[in-house]
């Protein structure tokens, strides 16, 4: 049998206003993981909803920090809402989840992942954090990701 290397690994959730620029996203994505206790390190990917899926910005900061950018769809963040730390109206509206934020990240990063606290907001951008143990390479392959 393999040992697997056993290790946290971070998601960033990410919701935004159309337009945002990507330097926005990464200083909210730099306060989130300082307020989190995570200075100075790096999430594996970044994740959002299928109505961000588009948004220059965020995608602009995924290949500035050189990590994918995965897209949630509706179902799957439907299916961690119950999960999810904060209830916004105007996620609700626009997503169908309380925070697509906070749903985004934990949709990615699997069922053993855990909030570090309810998201982050400055400046039109919203950011949370999941982490997980295990094998980072489990969420590329999960089927709740398109």
């Amino acid at each position: 049998m393999t040992a697997v290397a056993t290790f946290p690994s971070i998601v960033a959730g990410i919701g935004c206003r159309k337009g945002t620029p990507s330097s926005a996203i990464l200083a909210v994505l730099d306060e989130a993981l300082e307020q989190a206790g995570l200075s100075g390190l790096r999430p594996a990917l970044l994740a959002t909803g299928g109505i961000k899926a588009h948004e220059a910005g965020l995608i602009a900061a995924a290949e500035t920090l050189a990590i994918p950018m995965v897209v949630i769809g509706r179902e799957a963040l439907e299916a961690v809402a119950s999960r999810t730390l904060t209830v916004s109206d105007i996620s609700l509206a626009h997503s169908g989840t309380p925070s697509l934020c906070e749903a985004a990240a934990l949709a990615a990063a699997g069922e053993p992942a855990r909030l570090v606290a309810p998201r982050f907001a400055r400046n039109g951008v919203t950011c949370a954090i999941a982490i997980v143990r295990g094998d980072h390479d489990q969420w590329m392959e999960a089927p709740w990701i398109r």
